[in-house]
């Protein structure tokens, strides 16, 4: 059966920075006759002015979305996409372990998380079970989330970061300084100080080298 005979029943958005990566997504999808890329955003501004321009859920069946998107990041964009159309199911992709990312995502609404190097048929698989309604889970992210709620008395560590906390300390990882950092969150440097210290508190180090050393022991880099 191929494709042009398969009306697309899976309308897709897909965010992402780049271009190699969104045409590596799309011809993976390809596979699935049912499954269409129907608009595709570069950063997270874009993929907001995309859903709203195809009417939310009413066009879009599923967001394929990156976390680490240009300006608005893409967990701020999951977090405004469910506030606007809270049954527009959304798929988070990263490049990070998903023991680091995969529970922050769904708890923010995610109905699933995959690293961009998963399978083609668990990347396929994904986008089928969401559309339906369901929440895809890896067997790597339900060991996460099983450790996230044998954890949740615990303050220190990642997993005790906020959003706002988590967005300052990939930034500063990034050797980002205060004022670049406030500018881009459009923070106060005095702001971004405070989640500063308090990220220094919850990962036990003492300044930027250290944390970036404890990043590095985490498996997170920069981000992609």
């Amino acid at each position: 059966m191929t494709r042009t005979t398969v009306e697309a029943s899976i309308r897709v958005l897909l965010g992402d920075d780049h271009r190699i990566v969104r045409e590596g997504l799309k011809q993976v999808l390809a596979d699935a006759p049912e499954i269409v890329v129907c608009a595709e955003g570069t950063t997270g501004d874009e993929v907001l002015a995309c859903a709203t321009s195809r009417g939310g859920d009413n066009g879009i069946d599923v967001v394929l979305l990156d976390i680490a998107m240009p300006g608005r990041d893409g967990l701020d964009v999951l977090q405004e996409l469910k506030r606007r159309w809270p049954l527009l199911p959304v798929l988070m992709l990263s490049t990070y372990p998903e023991k680091q990312y995969a529970v922050r995502c769904i708890k923010l609404g995610a109905s699933g998380y995959l690293n961009k190097s998963a399978d083609a048929d668990d990347m396929i698989a994904a986008v089928r079970k969401v559309a339906a309604g369901g929440v895809f889970v890896t067997p790597l992210t339900a060991e996460a989330l099983a450790g996230a709620v044998g954890a949740s008395g615990s303050r220190r560590g990642p997993e005790a970061l906020s959003h706002r906390e988590d967005q300052v300390f990939r930034l500063l990882i990034m050797g980002r300084s205060v004022s670049e950092i406030g500018a881009q969150l459009q923070l106060a440097p005095n702001t971004v100080s405070t989640y500063r210290s308090r990220i220094l508190e919850k990962t036990g180090t003492r300044n930027d080298v250290e944390l970036a050393l404890y990043a590095e022991r985490l498996g997170k880099g920069a981000p992609v």
